[in-house]
């Protein structure tokens, strides 16, 4: 697999001819006008990296710690559902490879196998995702249980008070594998769910009665942002869902440098929404990210070819950081920082996949 992908874009060709068209249009798609994940894409493009020379860079060091955890580069692999529509072994196979790498995966609550089942197969360093589909005495338990079972962090998401329209979905009748019963079937929707109703008592009420670290993934402003850190919050995950939720927000690339500004040393900084290359990964890091999670790279990854190719997607990403930051006239990635980006044109029309200008060439 080390050599079979020799480009990013080569995987996320051979996992377009893998796919269903369901799954495709799932992990390239967003909620109804894609207007969102268009503007994630576009506020990459409209940055410019600043290069220095005569600078010594024979040695980079791309390393970082999260949360105790020494990261290989800091690129996790972010919680996306239904992995095991992908490959089969869903969450696990993408927990193994994180491991082997050298890096964090945040296993989400929509995937399968469990997180037990998980925590057990794969000693590699995790964090727990979690949709609150129960009452608030079924989550304080199965935070308890991510606890015991050595997660590093639990992690709520708080941008999904209600399902967004996913019109590539409407439009086919189409739902997820995680959505579906043994009959393939969608399920009905849960009973009982506090995700419309969770607010920042519950966050205290967490806080209160758990020592482990807490991740809110979603937040979107420095408004949201210091209530966090008010309530003890330890990660602020920042993000539009990949455009996925809130159509017509801002790009989460944008939100960034203000609840940077907020937090800044008083709580660690995950970023994602729309990270396709390792500038995208220099970017997000030079305006504050602590580190950056990958979603649909990672669910590509895994349909190009398991945990390996998984593995080899972050090698590639590596590679490219490597590359561009000693370009940059950099050794370290906390040499980063705002002065390193430049306001730019685009050079082409923003869409899911448009760091990856050759795919449709013949190759």
């Amino acid at each position: 697999m080390s050599t079979q992908f020799m480009t990013l874009q080569e995987i996320v060709k051979r996992a377009r001819g893998q796919l269903p068209r369901g799954e495709w249009d799932f992990v390239i798609g967003a909620a109804e006008t894609e207007t969102s994940m268009k503007r994630n894409r576009l506020a990459f493009e409209r940055l410019a990296l600043k290069a220095r020379v005569l600078n010594d860079v024979s040695s980079i060091n791309l390393r970082r710690s999260l949360l105790g955890v020494d990261l290989r580069i800091p690129v996790l692999l972010a919680p996306i559902g239904s992995l095991q529509g992908f490959e089969k072994g869903g969450g696990l196979s993408a927990a193994q490879a994180a491991e082997t790498f050298g890096t964090i995966k945040i296993l989400s609550s929509a995937c399968k196998p469990d997180f037990e089942t998980v925590a057990r197969e794969c000693a590699g360093a995790k964090i727990y995702q979690l949709y609150v589909n129960g009452d608030e005495a079924w989550m304080m338990d199965i935070i308890a249980r991510t606890q015991a079972a050595g997660y590093k962090a639990f992690c709520l998401t708080v941008d999904t008070q209600v399902h967004s329209r996913r019109e590539r979905d409407v439009l086919k009748g189409w739902v997820s594998l995680g959505a579906r019963g043994a009959d393939g079937k969608p399920l009905p929707p849960p009973t009982l769910t506090l995700q419309p109703s969770m607010n920042w008592a519950l966050v205290r009420r967490i806080k209160e009665r758990f020592k482990l670290p807490l991740v809110l993934k979603g937040i979107a402003c420095a408004e949201d942002a210091e209530l966090a850190l008010q309530h003890g919050v330890e990660v602020i995950y920042v993000s539009n869902h990949g455009g996925r939720q809130l159509d017509h927000a801002r790009a989460a690339l944008d939100t960034l440098p203000e609840v940077v500004r907020v937090a800044r040393g008083r709580a660690t900084i995950v970023f994602d929404g729309g990270i396709l290359r390792g500038t995208d990964v220099l970017k997000a890091l030079a305006l504050g990210a602590d580190a950056v999670g990958i979603g649909r790279l990672e669910a590509l990854a895994m349909a190009a070819g398991g945990a390996p190719a998984l593995v080899r997607m972050l090698e590639l990403l590596e590679h490219e950081m490597r590359t561009n930051l000693a370009l940059m006239g950099l050794s370290s990635i906390d040499q980063l920082g705002p002065d390193c980006v430049l306001p730019a044109e685009p050079v082409g029309e923003p869409h899911a996949l448009s760091g990856f200008p050759l795919l449709s060439e013949d190759y």
